[in-house]
């Protein structure tokens, strides 16, 4: 790939979002529906891929106070605008929430699994008002819009340019080496574009220590018990500030935050690692810009084999890139960058993704600190070796022995985990 379409390609996938992108993806397919239909909508009927319906069932939609899928679709319905992409519901106030739940009381949505399609992620909307019709199908990816008709709309149909997935992961051509000399020679003017992730994402973390979001790990971890416990170190820091940010997002706090290949988590575990090593470590403004490149692109690199949606926990990925990042500025080569990802799969390769929710934090914390130990090892060449589980000498074929485990191996066990999610209240109720 030439440096131009590296800079597309982060470009398109290093996007901000308000709320956890599964929803917001649910709201923005809905506000797309609602334009085409050109009215307000007297009924929704929704379609999911089991993957989508997982990560939407427990996670906080921001400025409601709620959680679930039922609030997105009634917003997004109302006052989403499809121009906001994955901010779409940025205009959400408490009049807004107020006319939401009038509306959703009309009993006006309903929520199931798709029929129609096998991909990973899906989303079809069907709206109803006044004798008319429209309908959205977003698919593959969280913003792309596939197929549209309504009376206020232009029909669009763009499905049949899906294809294969491998395909889509094959025309990008990149490897981990690619990456990293990217990262490292690109002209920095070229790359100044990813330190708005830096911002944005501090800010969410900061935001965090201003209340009591989820289950407060980040906000525990810099408390007087937290710092007695875990140090006042680096390595606490690190894993506090990207709780944090994880907290107050999926708790559903009213902030954006700069999402990684559709998750607003991997963006945050591929940013603040690298952001607080730097500022403590005394690396130059230049190291920092090129270490978050590398660590984002890292984890882009990984999710186009892995797939949008998976049973493996997306802060596996992105804490790999961050262990990149922060490899590099710990003053480590490529060979030794090659080691951190190796390191990470070593050990992180088995973490399940039961959904979007507040724990999420936990995982965050587990892959990112994860990452400072992986980094630590590959920065005096210790390296998890070829006749150990999944690594092989290659890098580039561990990374796909990850993303084949994460999209092929483990396809019954995301079954079983929505099979568990959906069945909790009834074995209460037993």
């Amino acid at each position: 790939m030439t440096n131009e379409q590296i800079i597309a390609l982060i470009q398109r996938e290093v996007v901000p979002a308000v709320g956890c992108t599964e929803p917001a993806a649910v709201a923005l397919c809905t506000a797309y529906a609602k334009e085409a239909l050109g009215c307000r909508p007297e009924r929704v009927d929704v379609s999911l891929s089991a993957n989508m319906l997982k990560n939407a069932m427990g996670v906080g939609i921001p400025g409601t106070g709620m959680t679930g899928l039922p609030i997105a679709i009634a917003l997004g319905a109302l006052i989403g605008k499809s121009a906001y992409q994955l901010e779409v519901l940025k205009d959400v106030c408490p009049e807004a929430v107020a006319d939401a739940n009038a509306w959703l009381a009309g009993d006006r949505i309903s929520i199931g699994l798709t029929t129609s399609s096998d991909e990973v992620l899906y989303i079809e909307v069907n709206c109803r008002a006044e004798g008319r019709s429209s309908k959205a199908v977003i698919a593959r990816d969280h913003t792309r819009l596939v197929y549209l008709e309504g009376p206020c709309s232009p029909t669009v149909d763009r499905r049949a340019e899906l294809g294969s997935q491998e395909a889509e992961a094959a025309e990008n051509d990149l490897t981990l080496r690619r990456v990293f000399e990217f990262a490292t020679t690109a002209p920095l003017a070229d790359l100044e574009f990813i330190n708005e992730s830096r911002r944005l994402n501090e800010a969410a973390a900061e935001e965090a220590l201003k209340g009591n979001y989820g289950h407060e790990l980040g906000k525990t971890l810099s408390r007087p018990l937290g710092k007695g416990i875990m140090g006042d170190s680096i390595f606490s820091h690190i894993i506090s500030a990207t709780s944090c940010a994880c907290d107050a997002r999926m708790a559903g706090a009213m902030i954006p935050v700069m999402s990684n290949s559709g998750s607003g988590n991997q963006g945050i575990a591929a940013t603040l690692p690298v952001v607080v090593f730097a500022r403590e470590n005394h690396n130059t403004e230049e190291e920092l810009t090129r270490a978050l490149v590398l660590s984002h692109l890292t984890a882009i690199y990984i999710k186009q084999s892995l797939g949008r949606l998976s049973c493996l926990c997306g802060c596996v990925v992105a804490s790999t890139g961050s262990s990149c990042g922060m490899t590099y500025l710990m003053g480590g080569g490529y060979e030794q960058v090659s080691y951190s990802v190796k390191n990470m799969i070593a050990n992180l390769a088995g973490m399940v993704c039961d959904g979007a929710k507040p724990s999420c934090a936990l995982k965050v914390s587990s892959g990112v600190s994860t990452a400072v130990l992986s980094a630590m090892l590959a920065v005096q060449n210790h390296s998890v070796s070829s006749v150990e589980g999944l690594i092989e000498e290659d890098v580039d074929r561990c990374i796909h022995n990850l993303t084949r485990l994460g999209s092929v191996g483990m396809q019954e066990t995301d079954k079983m985990v929505l099979e568990i999610m959906t069945h909790k209240k009834n074995r209460a109720d037993e």
